[in-house]
C-alpha cells in the first residue's frame, strides 16, 4: 500500500487560505506560515503530517496527497475541519 508525506495549513475561511497561498507563491515559507496560522496541532511543526496512507485522511485529503503534483502547495481544499492548503513532499 503507497505512503505519502504531507504538510498543511488548516483555516476557518477560503478567503485566508487564498491569502496564505498567494503569501507562499511570494516566496514566504510555507512552514512558518502553518506555525503562525494553522489552526491544526500539526501547525507546531511546520504543518508536517508525517506519513500516511490512503483512507488515513478525508477523501477530499487523499485525493491531494495520493493525486496531485508533489512539491506543490495545491488549495484551498475544503473539508469538515476548514479549508486546507495541503503540500504533498513525497509518494511511495
Amino acid at each position: 500500500m503507497p505512503t505519502a508525506c504531507a504538510r498543511h495549513i488548516l483555516v476557518k475561511s477560503k478567503a485566508e487560505a487564498e491569502k496564505l497561498k498567494q503569501r507562499i507563491a511570494r516566496g514566504e515559507d510555507f512552514g512558518q506560515l502553518a506555525k503562525k496560522h494553522s489552526r491544526c496541532p500539526s501547525g507546531k511543526k511546520g504543518g508536517n503530517l508525517g506519513e500516511f496512507r490512503p483512507g488515513e485522511m478525508v477523501k477530499a485529503f487523499d485525493n491531494v496527497v495520493f493525486k496531485k503534483p508533489l512539491l506543490t502547495v495545491h488549495g484551498p481544499i475544503k473539508t469538515q475541519f476548514g479549508f486546507h492548503l495541503i503540500e504533498t513532499i513525497y509518494r511511495d
